[in-house]
């Protein structure tokens, strides 16, 4: 079945299968719809989750039976980590995020980490990109998978539509600054990213709103 990202609350996972890795995504929570992100190494099967959001008996199904190694938390906003203590009590898994935003987390951080850290699950491997804005710590995930085009997992920092909220003008040109430099000057069109909230884009399908975001302020 051809891979979508559309998901709903209640609903079934979409599951995307590249050469290397299975990315599987599941939306919980009816009023955030918030997206959880599992992916599994085809080489190992070591599993890892982005953003324990809600609904731990919901993600810990599609974790499944192999156990989960790692989960990453983009940011510390409250509504991307409140099925994190239950998960990481089932599972054992390692508690990764970003250094500035670790302290918001209800559990104790494993690991933190920064611009250019690498994180891997199984034989892939996740390279991680600080955009200062949303939050102070808010990290997107970037795999760059070497039988096809780049994936990138943005958290709450990038939308189909714009970038995420930002509550001061700082944090905007902040946060747009870093999108710019780091993620639409490196990455081709082809890119394919997966938000925090919401459907599925390219980077391609943004690129030319990206002066339009920048007028507009938010």
């Amino acid at each position: 079945m051809t891979y979508h990202g559309k998901v709903k609350p209640g609903g079934p996972a979409d599951t995307r299968e590249l050469a290397n890795l299975i990315i599987s995504k599941l939306a919980v929570d009816e009023q955030m719809a918030n997206n959880v992100y599992l992916l599994r190494c085809r080489a190992t099967d070591e599993q890892l989750l982005v953003d324990a959001a809600d609904d731990a008996a919901a993600v810990l199904s599609m974790v499944g039976p192999d156990g989960l190694r790692t989960v990453v938390t983009t940011h510390g906003h409250w509504d991307h980590h409140r099925a994190l203590p239950a998960v990481v009590e089932a599972t054992g898994a390692e508690v990764v995020a970003g250094a500035e935003d670790a302290g918001d987390l209800p559990v104790q951080v494993d690991r933190t980490v920064s611009d250019g850290d690498r994180i891997t699950v199984g034989q892939c491997e996740l390279e991680v990109i600080h955009l200062v804005g949303h939050t102070p710590g808010s990290i997107a995930l970037l795999y760059d998978d070497p039988a096809g085009t780049p994936h990138l997992f943005t958290g709450d920092s990038l939308f189909p539509g714009g970038p995420g909220r930002t509550t001061t003008p700082e944090e905007f040109d902040s946060l747009m600054t870093d999108l710019q430099a780091k993620v639409f000057d490196r990455l081709p069109d082809e890119t394919w990213f997966y938000p925090g909230h919401g459907n599925d884009s390219t980077l391609g399908e943004e690129r030319p709103h990206l002066v339009e975001w920048r007028e507009r302020g938010w």
